[in-house]
């Protein structure tokens, strides 16, 4: 079981920034798929994006894609979500996760390992 922390949440206002980082343990990053999803309530887990161990990045194109970049720094084992010109649709708590080597990045299915969440809420 990979534990993995997530922090950077917080109540901004719509068009704000904030960057999420996500710490996992040593050499984590460099082997697993690493991917961040989200979660509003009622809503069903989203993808949001995914940083493979080799370095290509998925995102969710309809929702996020221009405004989220995410990114990695092996050396600290620490996944990076930085979101841009935020939206109150954005409101949800955001997981990072952790998945095998080749399984599909954007379904939840694949991950195995979680974080608690942290939550970020936008207002109008």
């Amino acid at each position: 079981q990979v534990q993995l922390v997530e922090s950077g949440g917080g109540l901004v206002q719509a068009g704000d920034s904030l960057r999420l980082s996500c710490a996992a343990p040593p050499r984590t990053v460099m082997w697993y798929t690493m991917g961040w999803f989200r979660q509003a309530p009622g809503k069903e887990r989203e993808f949001v994006a995914a940083v493979s161990r080799s370095g290509p990045v998925t995102y969710n194109a309809d929702s996020v894609q221009g405004r989220f970049t995410i990114s990695k720094d092996n050396a600290k084992s620490t996944v990076y979500l930085q979101m841009n010109n935020l939206k109150p649709e954005d409101t949800a708590v955001y997981y990072c996760a952790a998945a095998q080597p080749g399984a599909p990045a954007k379904l939840p299915t694949s991950y195995n390992n979680w974080g608690q969440g942290t939550q970020v809420t936008v207002s109008s």
